[in-house]
């Protein structure tokens, strides 16, 4: 092929199987006789020896090239780093776990030129080495996060994807800072398809997502793509204005007819309307920190050096 294949990949603490992974991927453009091409490694700040390995790597193959943060900015900023150093015309995301096949890269560009689609992304039609509470809280994040947003998101997704190069011109021009990329892949728009796949179990190392870390990634995600919380909020607040004046109306009738103690019904209407507000409050709150990170205008993350790759870059 002709054209330039990039493969994107975010590793963090990933020492027992990044060799597999850079192996399994060079592997296949060989195979396939895919001579064109780069493996963009975005180190995101690993403490143990992902960045000795990656290294050796690129000493040994030129195509192979590195990315080195400062330190840890996460996994969205690791990806969206790729991306902004990736030069093919064919661009492949895939993480460093192995989970998701490299040997499907020659059926979804396949399937990208019959389809003459933008972006294909892959659709798990199974996860395995994954418990029924992970996969319980991911199916009900994605139709949570479509019954709130504006725009439909495809469920059981995950970063992998095969785009081409006006898709990663229009993302790579987007200024926000805190980023979820496969959301905003879809809100690109584009012509986009999906390719089902089975998705394998982690071979080596374990996953750099607890549930707390899920729970603020997907709470984030929701409030940078849709504003029915704040709209939920503000018929909270007319609900709980009809509500009181219903119990006024009621307190009023109750002490015509009969002597009411009082103290527990106030201390009750307390309690849940000062509930209420502070409900009210944290979600402002979460608007606000998402301006707040927007407005100091920092980067997303910060380059320490880089490999194979002209002139670093910060974005």
């Amino acid at each position: 092929m002709k054209k330039k294949i990039s493969v994107v990949i975010p590793a963090y603490n990933e020492e027992e199987i990044i060799s597999r992974t850079i192996d399994r991927v060079l592997a296949v453009l060989e195979k396939n006789n895919y001579s064109n091409y780069e493996i963009v490694v975005v180190n995101d700040g690993s403490s143990d020896k992902t960045i000795q390995i990656l290294n050796n790597y690129s000493i040994k193959n030129t195509n192979v090239k590195i990315v080195n943060f400062s330190r840890n900015f996460g996994h969205e900023a690791a990806t969206t780093a790729g991306l902004h150093h990736a030069e093919g015309e064919y661009i492949f995301i895939i993480d460093a776990d192995l989970q998701d096949p490299p040997e499907l890269f020659p059926e979804m560009i396949k399937k990208m030129i019959e389809t003459e689609a933008d972006v294909v992304y892959g659709v798990r039609n199974s996860r395995k080495g994954e418990s029924l509470l992970k996969k319980a809280t991911s199916r009900g994040f994605y139709r949570t996060f479509n019954m709130l947003s504006d725009f439909k998101f495809p469920v059981d997704t995950g970063d992998f994807r095969l785009l081409n190069r006006k898709v990663l011109a229009a993302f790579n021009n987007l200024s926000e800072k805190k980023k979820y990329v496969r959301g905003l892949f879809s809100w690109l728009g584009f012509t986009q398809e999906p390719f089902y796949y089975d998705r394998e179990e982690r071979s080596a190392g374990v996953s750099k997502y607890n549930y707390r870390k899920l729970l603020r990634l997907a709470l984030d995600v929701i409030f940078s793509f849709s504003k029915k919380p704040l709209k939920i909020a503000f018929s909270l607040g007319i609900f709980c204005i009809l509500t009181s004046l219903a119990l006024l109306i009621y307190v009023m009738v109750s002490k015509a007819i009969y002597a009411v103690p009082g103290w527990a019904s106030t201390v009750t209407i307390i309690v849940f309307f000062g509930g209420i507000q502070m409900f009210m409050i944290g979600v402002l709150g979460e608007y606000l920190s998402i301006i707040f990170d927007e407005v100091k205008k920092r980067p997303e993350y910060i380059v320490k050096e880089t490999f194979n790759i002209g002139k670093n870059n910060e974005k």
